[in-house]
């Protein structure tokens, strides 16, 4: 992370008092007297304001508009990972909480508390999730039916729980679900013979993608946005 957004974090200033803390020569790392805002720092950097450590208080939580043709792992042989979208400090500390597929777009969720994450991703918690999809043939009106009953994956022993399926056009609809089967969305519609062409997340829980978000841009989540997935 630039050291120039560190301070802004971790001191809670704008970029441009930051910068006039290092002017003023008030910054050390490591020991050294620091000027330069663009100077990256990471998590065993030593970065001191007025002889006071500074580092980040407790668990970190960030909404993601993830672009087609990341991965939502750390280390992929083939892909770019959506971590490398993330200047912030040791983003090999965070992970996604409930992963998307790499020609999936939209929401994606990541932190370093492993308790929060588990209310999302736990079969044992009904966290719902929208999505927009498009197909490639027209979506049959029976769909909707079908999809509110469950419907048999290939390879599963039971029923998609009952999803609620909104048709906007011919091909395109938003499907909410209550589970994390592996890609759910994709297969629910080849279970119906159709075929999903572009899938795309807006929503988790309660906290909805952020529209002023382009794709591949980041913010942290606001306290009533994580405390949506305690209650």
């Amino acid at each position: 992370m630039r050291l120039d957004k560190f301070l802004s974090t971790t001191l809670g200033i704008t970029r441009k008092e930051a910068g006039k803390l290092l002017k003023n020569k008030l910054i050390e790392v490591n020991g050294e007297v620091v000027k330069n805002g663009a100077q990256k720092v990471s998590d065993d950097c030593d970065v001191q304001f007025d002889g006071r450590s500074l580092c980040f208080d407790g668990p970190r939580y960030f909404m993601l508009n993830k672009p087609s043709g990341f991965v939502c792992s750390h280390v992929d042989d083939f892909n770019p990972t959506v971590f490398i979208l993330l200047d912030v400090v040791s983003p090999e500390k965070l992970h996604v909480a409930g992963r998307l597929d790499g020609d999936t777009t939209g929401l994606v969720l990541l932190t370093d508390d492993g308790q929060w994450s588990h209310r999302i991703t736990s079969p044992r918690h009904v966290c719902e999730k929208i999505y927009y999809v498009e197909t490639a043939d027209p979506i049959a009106p029976e769909t909707v039916e079908q999809f509110a009953q469950g419907v048999q994956l290939r390879g599963e022993k039971e029923l998609t729980r009952p999803a609620k399926l909104e048709i906007l056009d011919e091909k395109a609809a938003l499907i909410t679900i209550s589970e994390g089967k592996y890609h759910q969305v994709k297969r629910m519609f080849a279970a119906v013979g159709n075929k999903v062409e572009a899938l795309h997340r807006e929503q988790i829980g309660s906290v909805e993608l952020d529209e002023e978000l382009a794709p591949g841009e980041y913010r942290a989540l606001t306290p009533e946005e994580v405390a949506s997935f305690t209650k």
